[in-house]
């Protein structure tokens, strides 16, 4: 009983002993955490020699050294203590073995005192130690970038990808560097890298929009991709990345060049070819689309897609045709001839109801043989089999055939038909649209606008446009006065285009300018009267009126659309390199969010001379 007693107190005193111990010590580690916080608080104040006191004591507490290393280094700089600072750092160092910062630090030291030769050994010193270590490299390159020495940053990860051998190693944050420091050949190559560790091809696009900005930036880039397609033929990324970017630039027949080679390459049988045919063909680039059909049709005849690849060669040329003016009566009988060889090789069944379709068309907008072209659309609807979209399609062209003939009310009846059966598609908005023009022709705005009201929110962005634009414009010029004369005098001029009667069109749009010339449509008419007189090639009198309206109306709806027209007309058709290239350089700086910026740029790099292939 007594031994329990005794081992109890005995316990209790040990208790008392260890409870007061562990009192003093917390109290000790308060006070000194406090110390530090005042200390900090003098540094904060600029109060430089009081901080001094405060850290030079607790920097000799192996606890408390840590929490104000970086005041008391920076205190002790501010000072020019360099002596200290010194001291201080090498005790750091040797209580802190392969803490490649610190060395970095004593560098620093040394730089801030012009003691140049010396800081740049220790920074290697530093470089040479964090180098055998992931994580140390990138915790000494952040430092030295914070402490604005981007290029012993950059050099960190680079002896350290070297350690290790790995050509992958810190692609990304050493591209982020390299952006920082504006060397954009190296950035790109690095992102290069790491787009292709990863297999990403859409990280590097994002890459490209983010950071390339200017024309020296989109060169560097192109060469870079060259090179390495070039260096690395077998590697499809490369050769993709720089289709890509082509084709980002609408620069289609080099990427056709590039992307013939991988097809041949990597024996993709045209897949790719097919692909970039047709985003060429969705960018008007009819002759480069052409050539990439021609390719396919050549290449692969025994291709399940052939049918469609001949037919869509032949309207490629089509379209190269129709949008080189004035339009040869002699081409369009010729491609006419080369779609009626299409059927006989092919024969009149589903796989070439298109191309009776596109012949149909060729035959009532361009050689006037309306009834022939109503024929062939009747045979080619009996052969769809019940493809109600495309027996609708061919219903909107019978409409606009029957507009051409001077039938408002039969093509109405057509679009109507044609809407009612595509509801809520993009046939049934395109009937809905003709619709509106249609009214809009015969100025009947009110209705227009009905249709356009619902057509604005319509699925494909083309038709949404489309509505937009004349929805705009009938609204800007329409309760001007009671009669509302110009703009229905607009509106049927509008319709005489549409039927090809282009002098008589062009003499109504004179009276608009001449009669009108206070009214917010001289600048649309001005813009109709250029785009027919291209049409007939008269293009001195349409560079004439385009140069009115970037005299007159710049910032207007149809300043970039004719500024670009112009610049286009005087490089093609007045063969004025300077005045084309002035004003593409107009373009890129006056309307940065124009739909021709890209265009206007690669025109102007062509203009200028710049190859790169």
């Amino acid at each position: 009983m007594n031994n329990n007693l005794y081992f109890k107190n005995l316990f209790i005193k040990y208790y008392q002993v260890l409870l007061v111990s562990f009192l003093l010590a917390f109290c000790t580690v308060f006070a000194k955490a406090q110390e530090a916080k005042i200390g900090i608080e003098y540094f904060k104040a600029k109060e430089y020699t009081k901080a001094k006191t405060v850290f030079e004591k607790l920097s000799k507490d192996k606890n408390q050294v840590g929490q104000i290393h970086q005041y008391y280094l920076q205190t002790l700089t501010e000072l020019k203590d360099w002596k200290e600072a010194e001291k201080f750092t090498k005790k750091e160092i040797k209580n802190n073995k392969g803490n490649a910062e610190y060395i970095a630090e004593l560098g620093d030291v040394y730089l801030k005192q012009e003691k140049l030769e010396i800081a740049s050994k220790e920074f290697q010193k530093a470089i040479d130690i964090a180098k055998t270590d992931e994580r140390e490299a990138q915790n000494l390159s952040n430092y030295f970038f914070g402490s604005g020495k981007s290029d012993y940053a950059i050099n960190t990860l680079l002896a350290s990808r070297a350690h290790f051998g790995n050509p992958l190693l810190y692609s990304n944050l050493l591209g982020k560097l390299f952006n920082a420091t504006g060397n954009t050949s190296a950035m790109l190559n690095e992102y290069l890298i790491y787009a292709e560790s990863e297999a990403n091809l859409d990280y590097f696009k994002t890459v490209i929009q983010d950071q390339i900005k200017t024309d020296k930036d989109l060169t560097i880039l192109e060469k870079l991709l060259y090179e390495k397609v070039q260096k690395f033929p077998d590697n499809a990324f490369y050769t993709e990345v720089l289709i890509s970017h082509l084709v980002n630039q609408k620069q289609f027949f080099k990427a056709f060049l590039q992307a013939r080679a991988l097809d041949k390459r990597m024996k993709l049988e045209g897949s790719n070819v097919y692909e970039l045919a047709f985003l060429a063909r969705q960018n008007k680039d009819w002759v480069n689309a052409g050539k990439m059909f021609e390719y396919m049709a050549k290449e692969y005849p025994k291709n399940p897609e052939y049918p469609a690849v001949r037919r869509l060669l032949v309207s490629c040329k089509e379209e190269a045709i129709k949008n080189v003016y004035p339009i040869d009566v002699q081409d369009i009988k010729l491609l006419i001839s080369e779609y009626d060889k299409l059927l006989v090789e092919l024969g009149l069944n589903q796989k070439t109801i298109e191309a009776m379709k596109s012949k149909a068309n060729l035959l009532a907008f361009y050689l006037d043989e309306k009834d022939s072209a109503i024929e062939v659309l009747q045979n080619a609807i009996k052969l769809a089999a019940g493809d109600q979209n495309f027996i609708s399609r061919c219903k909107l062209d019978m409409g606009d055939i029957e507009l051409l003939k001077g039938d408002p009310w039969e093509a109405t009846l057509y679009y109507q038909q044609v809407e009612k059966a595509e509801k809520d598609n993009p046939t049934g908005y395109d009937a809905k649209l003709r619709n509106a023009k249609l009214n809009f022709y015969m100025g009947n705005f009110e209705l227009a606008e009905d249709f356009l009201n619902i057509l604005k929110k319509a699925t494909t962005r083309e038709i949404a446009n489309d509505a937009m634009d004349l929805s705009l414009l009938i609204r800007d010029n329409t309760g001007v006065d009671s009669t509302e004369a110009a703009m229905k005098t607009f509106a049927a001029t509008d319709l005489l285009i549409f039927q090809n009667k282009y002098e008589v069109a062009i003499d109504s749009l004179t009276k608009i300018i001449t009669k009108y010339d206070k009214d917010g449509l001289v600048d649309d008419a001005l813009f109709k009267r250029a785009t027919t007189y291209l049409k007939l090639s008269k293009n001195h009198l349409a560079i004439a009126d385009l140069s009115k309206i970037v005299e007159l109306f710049p910032f207007d709806v149809l300043g970039d659309d004719a500024s670009f027209l112009l610049a286009v007309t005087l490089e093609e058709k007045a063969k004025d390199k300077e005045k084309a290239m002035e004003l593409y350089q107009t373009i890129l700086k006056n309307y940065p969010g124009s739909i021709f910026v890209v265009e206007s740029r690669n025109r102007f790099r062509a203009l200028r001379g710049d190859t790169i292939n």
